[in-house]
């Protein structure tokens, strides 16, 4: 007591400093609640900080593990390189490319988009007031049943089933906000990209010319859906736990008063501290596992690998001893694991549901045993009418601390599929801006080859084709033709030849602006007036007269001036007019490359060379699978049209509709020059009997020998 008395102001007791302080504290409430206010709130901005650290910490742990069993099994590089492809953190280039997709699904205040949030925001307003309003319901109610009032009881139940229409409303409206926001932001972005994607040749280009995308479709497809509902779902699974705990720790900070709520949340944290603290270092253990694991597989790797080995060595006991020396070490291991977890186990569930739980149930009782500052005494039944409603508002603020605790899985989700929506919208940018990154696997020089791929050429229109020492190179990377040079006008029909892989087919992408100019100058006529028919000719989906006018649609067919009996009057010139005989005549739909062969394919191609009436044409092998007496009827028809001709194929029944010759011979050279058919066909059948001839030279000089022996 000597000792105490000391430590006090004379005069003064104990209890008369306790109600001092008292007596100051609620003179003072209000500023102490405030301060209690920010400091709770920036301890839920550390824990959730703690929070997301620890997951980001748990995904590389996962990642190591999964590095570590690649390595074991000798896939190290290769897997670690996919992952690092895929890999994703939530950084500023997350954040900047999350802006930039939300530009396009959102495009401003005016929007349908963000007419659907700010009403889906206010659902989630009154989602969470209806919840408060429930909570304090179900305390009524409860008092009432206490209190043994019936009347009181009966009407609170009614009134409790009347509340029910507005809040099943409200959930059903969030539910079709949340799927609605998800079909416009698809919607949006779809059409955006697909804009992008179709622009300036960028689907053939993207695929052509760069590595980058592998698989456009699926980005396009799968990913922009799946950015788009992760998208919807995050602003509700964000906004609605941050509302609930801003409205329910305020309602339940004004029902038991600030001080309990802060004692609980310090409670909590300091137990969450202690916890966290005798919690075993299971990362180490898991990756340890994963050693363990990798090991006892790569000794089994080993085994298949030198199997021949080992039975010619009869070791097969020596490797048995080694797995089973693997495996036990591994299970022993594991069974340590298990062992832990079992300690932690009963911790955790001790600490979470029932020391916590005892805290909340602490928290809801402050009202009944201590008098709080601005409420007035209430009897028995209004006692548990304020317990079970606090307890209502905790369980439901605990509910939405525990989802936004978990949101950072969410959030990563959304973050890979922004990377990948992302980078296909870059690199649909800079293939549109010409800029190409592409693996050169060429036989050639790499560096020779490269500096050849860093040249841009010039492109001028003309009515003229004219190549001014244009390099062609392959898909892959390999020039070709260092410099080629040759001039079409109209009327010189060309017939291009040469050997597989000589750059015949880059000419014509060059021609059909499907190819970069990477050096020299070329001149050539609008998009428009080229008109390209492969070997395999592309039959859209549509009915029998898109077949032939395609690339046009039926408005520009009749904003055209054209008929059906114009078009009836091409397919009999190629003797397919039968094809029109079907039920729905120009308007049956099929899958018109099961229906139609090889031969008839290529006639309705002709066709449509024969509608556009272009000023070139490039003919790719397309007359590969129809007679020479159709062969004939298409060329002479073609050049009958004015179209200029640039025929590749090597049957000689085509040299005669042709006057000019490029010639690739395989080996970077080429050959430009008039185009003698007659004279031609006269050297090419002399060779083959040449050749035809030595090829007989061994077996006439075997039988000379006969002879004079």
């Amino acid at each position: 007591m000597a000792a105490q008395s000391k430590l006090l102001p004379p005069g003064r007791s104990v209890k008369q400093l306790i109600s001092e302080l008292t007596s100051l504290y609620l003179k003072h409430r209000s500023t102490i609640s405030r301060t209690v206010s920010i400091t709770l709130v920036i301890a839920l901005i550390h824990r959730v900080h703690n929070a997301i650290s620890e997951q980001k910490a748990a995904v590389r742990g996962q990642q190591e593990i999964l590095a570590q069993q690649a390595a074991s099994s000798g896939n190290a590089d290769d897997t670690a390189k996919e992952r690092k492809g895929r890999r994703v953190e939530i950084n500023g280039e997350f954040f900047r490319n999350l802006l930039r997709l939300l530009k396009i699904v959102v495009p401003g205040v005016r929007s349908k988009e963000f007419r659907l949030i700010i009403s889906h925001s206010v659902f989630l307003v009154l989602r969470t007031l209806l919840s408060l309003y429930v909570a304090e319901l179900d305390g009524k109610v409860v008092g009432s049943l206490v209190k043994g009032k019936g009347r009181e009881f009966l009407l609170g139940l009614v009134w409790w089933m009347l509340v029910a229409i507005p809040a099943t409303f409200t959930n059903s409206m969030l539910q079709y906000h949340q799927c609605k926001l998800a079909l416009c932001y698809r919607t949006r972005l779809t059409n955006y990209i697909h804009k992008k994607y179709l622009d300036n040749m960028t689907f053939y280009t993207l695929s052509a010319l760069d590595d980058r995308i592998k698989n456009a479709d699926q980005l396009i497809t799968v990913d922009v859906a799946r950015f788009s509902n992760s998208l919807a779902e995050l602003y509700s699974n964000l906004a609605k736990p941050i509302l609930d705990m801003i409205i329910y720790n305020y309602s339940l900070s004004k029902s038991v008063g600030g001080e309990g709520l802060f004692a609980m949340a310090l409670l909590v944290q300091v137990s969450a501290n202690v916890m966290r603290a005798l919690t075993p270092p299971f990362g180490k253990y898991v990756a340890e596992e994963a050693r363990l694991e990798g090991e006892f597989r790569f000794q089994h790797t080993r085994l298949i690998d030198y199997s021949e080995e080992v039975a010619l060595y009869s070791g097969h006991e020596a490797e048995k001893d080694t797995l089973d020396k693997g495996y036990f070490t591994l299970i022993k291991h594991v069974n340590r694991i298990l062992r832990r977890r079992f300690y932690h186990g009963v911790m955790e569930d001790f600490v979470i549901k029932y020391f916590w739980g005892a805290l909340g149930l602490l928290l809801c009782s402050l009202p009944v045993f201590f008098k709080i500052p601005g409420q007035t005494l209430e009897a028995a039944g209004d006692h548990t009418e304020s317990f079970v409603t606090n307890r209502r508002i905790l369980l439901s603020s605990s509910d939405a601390f525990g989802r936004l605790m978990f949101s950072y899985k969410e959030i990563t989700e959304l973050s890979g599929y922004t990377s990948r929506v992302a980078s296909l919208l870059d690199v649909m940018d800079e293939v549109s801006a010409g800029r190409f990154e592409k693996k050169l696997v060429s036989s050639a020089s790499i560096e020779e080859n490269a500096a050849v791929l860093k040249g841009r050429g010039q492109v001028e229109e003309s009515q003229e084709i004219e190549f001014s020492e244009v390099p062609i190179v392959s898909p892959n990377g390999d020039v070709l033709v260092r410099k080629l040079s040759f001039k079409i006008a109209p009327g010189e029909h060309l017939l291009i030849v040469g050997p597989n892989g000589c750059g015949k087919s880059s000419l014509f992408r060059i021609l059909g602006g499907l190819w970069p100019v990477y050096g020299g100058s070329v001149k050539k006529p609008p998009f428009e007036d080229i008109f390209y028919i492969p070997q395999r000719p592309y039959l859209s989906r549509g009915t029998l007269r898109d077949q032939i006018i395609y690339p046009d649609s039926l408005y520009e067919f009749r904003a055209k001036h054209g008929s059906e009996a114009e078009l009836l009057e091409i397919l009999k010139i190629l003797e397919i007019d039968s094809v029109v005989d079907r039920p729905n005549g120009w308007d049956s739909v099929e899958e018109w490359r099961d229906v139609f062969s090889g031969g008839l394919q290529q006639r309705i191609a002709m066709a449509r060379l024969f509608y556009h009436k272009p000023k070139y044409a490039i003919l790719d092998e397309c007359t590969s699978s129809v007679t020479l007496e159709m062969e004939r009827t298409m060329y002479e028809t073609a050049k009958g049209l004015g179209t200029t001709l640039m025929t590749v194929s090597h049957r000689r029944s085509l040299w005669k509709y042709h006057s000019k010759i490029l010639q690739f011979d395989g080996q970077g050279g080429y050959f430009f020059g008039d185009l003698d058919a007659e004279r031609r066909i006269k050297l090419e059948d002399e060779k083959d009997e040449i050749e035809a001839n030595l090829r007989n030279v061994e077996a006439w000089e075997a039988r000379v020998k006969e002879l004079e022996g």
